[in-house]
């Protein structure tokens, strides 16, 4: 029999649990932020006074009537706003949310199903931000792409590991004939 490889620290005993939970915390406050964002795209639209406010607001700020581009810019996110595809973006991010929410306490109660629905989820996103990476680079995009490789990383090496003492530790029973 073949001795197992040598296991990094980070996997062993109360180091795993504790950056299991890092992760877990991790997803909950990305979901936070997510859930305000849903939300205020949902209702936000909905209040016309803040809406005219806001861009009151804006086109001081920015000197509207001096600047033809950001001018037609406002003018194509009215279009997009009138068309529904702010609700439509709100629901989404509201439906990521709750994959987030479900993933992080899941992960924080160190259920092994929750690891396995991270590992997927996350590792589904990381071609997308490599493509973002690819048109848009910049630091902020690397360290979320580093973070997710290693959460990608890290969730796989527990589940290996977990997967090989549950065999371990309970061997099949031999049963005796006669």
């Amino acid at each position: 029999m073949t001795k197992p490889g040598h296991e990094p620290a980070i996997l062993q005993g109360a180091r795993r649990v504790r950056y299991l939970k890092l992760i877990a915390l991790f997803k909950i406050a990305k979901g936070a932020l997510l859930l305000v964002l849903g939300v205020s795209l949902l209702f936000l639209n909905a209040r016309t006074r803040w809406m005219d406010a806001l861009s009151n607001w804006i086109a001081d700020e920015i000197l509207l009537e001096h600047s033809k581009a950001v001018a037609y810019l406002l003018h194509k996110l009215q279009a997009v706003l009138a068309g529904g595809t702010l609700r439509a973006t709100g629901l989404l991010a509201l439906f990521y949310t709750a994959v987030l929410f479900t993933e992080g306490i899941g992960v924080y109660m160190q259920q092994r199903w929750a690891e396995l629905l991270m590992i997927f989820a996350t590792a589904s996103l990381i071609p997308l931000e490599v493509r973002h990476l690819w048109h848009r680079p910049g630091l902020v995009g690397v360290l979320i792409l580093l973070a997710n490789c290693f959460i990608v990383w890290f969730l796989y090496r527990v589940l290996k590991r977990d997967k090989g003492k549950v065999h371990v530790a309970h061997p099949p029973e031999l049963v005796e004939t006669r």
